[in-house]
């Protein structure tokens, strides 16, 4: 094998060993930023991961929601009418967030079984309209203004 060869050949097996490595990172960096959606039955079942972020989903169960008075600390129950978990969060909840209302959280479970959340989200249905863009906007013939 002449010089100029071998020196081909070692760049082309660094060309590979370099874009092979860099498809390693990429590939575990977007499993360790990959955050799956489970329902409450789902985690009743067991199937929710006890170590990584996953998010929940369901309808904030009626009469479930308890304020700590003296903190931001939030306990509710989340159900997808078939299953119930309790979700526990510290923080300003969403101005849409009530009770009948579905609700997305991202958080891990513990080992009691309760979801501690970092996020909230509220869920609205499609003709959401919040009340000031709702108030500006000029009513139908037949309708009263408000």
């Amino acid at each position: 094998m002449t010089p100029v060869r071998k020196k081909r050949l070692w760049l082309i097996l660094a060309l590979v060993l370099g874009v092979g490595i860099a498809a390693a990172l990429v590939l575990q960096a977007f499993n360790q930023n990959m955050m799956f959606y489970y329902s409450p039955k789902d985690i009743k079942a067991g199937q929710a991961p006890a170590n990584h972020d996953f998010r929940v989903g369901g309808l904030v169960v009626e009469g479930t929601v308890k304020r700590d008075p003296n903190s931001l600390d939030v306990r509710f129950d989340l159900t997808d009418m078939t299953a119930t978990v309790t979700v526990k969060y510290t923080g300003i909840l969403p101005d849409l967030f009530r009770e009948g209302q579905g609700i997305i959280a991202r958080g891990r479970l513990l080992p009691d079984g309760v979801i501690e959340a970092q996020e909230v989200l509220a869920k609205h249905d499609e003709n959401y309209m919040p009340p000031e863009v709702a108030d500006s906007l000029p009513h139908k013939p037949g309708q009263e203004a408000k």
